[in-house]
């Protein structure tokens, strides 16, 4: 029997073999970078909720770059940012143009029995913004640029990203062919854009990332499917399709797990039906988890509080269940939406954002103290 290898990726950065429903987006990027210096695509940020695929996207974009013949420099929004992307730049510049290695400082001098000895160090490391001049210089010279892309976007890197979005800037102003791409949830994107340093990256092209339908969902399952040696019945497909909710990550979860429980060249509803409680338990552990950990236990009571109904929530009662005013529980409101974890449905009422997060919550009420009326007791309640 053929040994057919896994082709979904449930790991979280990891590129699936089909980027369902993001072409149109990658295009635009593509054509920025053909469009020259200015092309609003070049200076791009992904935002979203949780396994959405922003860094995927991250990956992608810089794999497209790379096959126009760019320099691409991938890092994360932590401290040490600049520096790390100063190193990397200089390391791209010494490998394309060895002449401007940096000179040799001396230090000092000693005398031995042998002589005069000579000790020496590298002279001290360039600054960013020249550096970065630098690499432009030799990439203008062959008609290909630069690409920087900053995942994981977050106010404990502010100043970082102040100082590499003001050269960024600058750059732009000088007719530089360097392109940007950031990628983040979206309270962090929210706080980046509300710096008053970081005005201009309101002009960024804001591309937030949504579920994809499900017939889009369909053809890239059946797809992967065919082209690694395999079919799909059509019941086994429409039940996969429907269990992903359209969810990136949870796309590569179900494929995943489908994959594994399938036995020889043909993929049946049994595989799927089997596939579908791993691949939830897995969602579970890995996205919703760890979601609910970064968030205060008010956050989670107000999230606890609309598991109780089977779709969308009126805020006036959700603020009724946990015991606060209107206007605290709109506070709360306003943080879960940022945190990409709700969503407005209409006009005063929500609806979760993270697919199947309603489902994990009544799993884990256990967690949480619920009094006999169903209202969260006060006592638990941090906000």
């Amino acid at each position: 029997m053929a040994v057919h290898r896994n082709p979904f990726k449930p790991t979280a950065g990891a590129t699936p073999p089909l980027l369902v429903g993001r072409h149109d987006d990658l295009d635009e990027f593509e054509e920025s970078l053909d469009d020259g210096p200015g092309a609003p695509g070049r200076l791009t940020i992904f935002t979203g909720a949780r396994g959405v695929g922003k860094t995927v996207m991250l990956t992608e974009v810089s794999d497209r770059a790379l096959r126009r013949g760019w320099v691409t420099i991938a890092d994360a929004a932590l401290p040490g940012l600049v520096d790390r992307l100063t190193d990397e730049v200089t390391d791209h510049l010494h490998e394309l143009d060895p002449s401007r290695l940096p000179g040799r400082a001396l230090t000092g001098l000693s005398l031995g029995g042998s002589g005069v000895t000579f000790s020496e160090s590298q002279a001290a490391k360039p600054r960013w913004r020249k550096q970065l001049g630098a690499l432009l210089d030799v990439l203008e010279q062959n008609d290909t640029g630069l690409l920087l892309t900053v995942d994981e976007v977050h106010s404990s890197a502010r100043e970082e990203l102040r100082e590499l979005a003001a050269t960024y800037q600058l750059l732009v102003r000088e007719d530089r062919n360097i392109a940007l791409a950031f990628a983040g949830l979206p309270a962090a994107v929210s706080d980046l854009l509300n710096d008053d340093v970081l005005t201009f990256l309101r002009r960024a092209n804001q591309v937030e990332l949504k579920d994809v339908a499900l017939d889009d969902v369909r053809t890239a399952l059946r797809s992967t499917v065919r082209e690694n040696g395999r079919e799909i019945t059509e019941p086994a497909l429409d039940h996969a399709a429907r269990a992903t909710g359209g969810y990136p990550f949870m796309i590569q979860l179900v494929g995943y797990h489908v994959w594994r429980k399938a036995t020889g060249d043909r993929i049946d509803e049994e595989s799927v039906l089997e596939a579908i409680p791993v691949a939830r338990r897995r969602l579970g552990a890995t996205v919703h988890a760890t979601a609910l950990a970064d968030l205060s236990d008010v956050d989670r009571t107000y999230l606890l509080a609309m598991s109780q109904d089977d779709g969308e929530s009126s805020t006036g009662e959700l603020a009724r269940r946990i015991g606060a005013s209107p206007q605290h529980a709109g506070v709360y409101r306003a943080r879960l939406i940022a945190a990409g974890m709700i969503e407005p449905t209409r006009h005063g009422h929500v609806g979760f954002a993270l697919p199947f997060l309603r489902e994990y919550l009544r799993e884990h009420a256990a967690q949480y103290r619920i009094d006999d009326r169903g209202t969260i007791s006060r006592r638990d309640r941090r906000s």
